[in-house]
């Protein structure tokens, strides 16, 4: 099986438009953005495929908040990293083969983003906005579906964003309301026929370089 994305080639840049952050264009660090889901489609799916899970995943967000866009500092290269989930998505129908761009998400949500069905009636999880915005007042809610890159604008590396689809041989996954991508992989377990990936990077350093 293979995926590819017409808003971004494998390995190299996202656009601004798919992220949730982007550098303003008066030079502020960071800026609200257009957050449109990205475009992706797949072939080569595997005989016996019932349905399709999707992930978008960041590996690179950091252990520890202490500099985190912090004027004056850096999130350093070498800090330790741990993920970030951006998208969760279930049920896919067997027969689906393209996500249009800025079909899922276009713009941003405040105070929580609803579970919109998906595709064919796919469901949509909870992504970890939810958990970095618990403290904020003006943003604290649930937040499902598809919502972009935002890296610290003072990180020495670029994230990466991994777009991770699983061929199902179930059409549907016995999960509640409100599930999450851990919750995912668990229920995934045993019924994965074929994964493709395909990821991007993206940064709002102007100092670091991108692929």
């Amino acid at each position: 099986m293979k995926i590819h994305s017409n808003s971004f080639i494998h390995r190299g840049p996202i656009p601004a438009e798919v992220a949730f952050g982007r550098r303003g264009d008066a030079g502020e660090p960071c800026v609200l953005s257009a957050n449109r889901n990205p475009h992706l489609a797949w072939d080569a799916v595997p005989e016996g495929t019932a349905s399709f899970a999707l992930l978008c995943i960041d590996p690179d967000a950091p252990t520890r908040p202490d500099d985190v866009n912090q004027p004056g500092r850096t999130v350093p290269a070498d800090l330790p990293r741990a993920e970030f989930v951006h998208w969760v998505m279930i049920d896919l129908p067997a027969d689906l083969r393209e996500i249009a761009a800025g079909a899922l998400s276009d713009g941003i949500t405040v105070r929580g983003k609803p579970a919109a069905a998906g595709p064919g009636g796919a469901r949509q999880g909870v992504n970890d906005y939810t958990g970095w915005f618990a403290g904020d007042a003006d943003m604290a809610g649930q937040y499902h579906g598809y919502d972009g890159p935002c890296p610290p604008f003072n990180d020495a590396i670029p994230h990466r964003y991994f777009f991770r689809l699983f061929a199902l041989d179930v059409p549907r996954l016995d999960l509640p309301d409100g599930f999450t991508a851990a919750q995912v992989l668990a229920a995934i377990h045993g019924h994965v026929l074929a994964e493709a990936l395909v990821y991007g990077t993206y940064s709002l350093n102007p100092a670091v370089a991108m692929a």
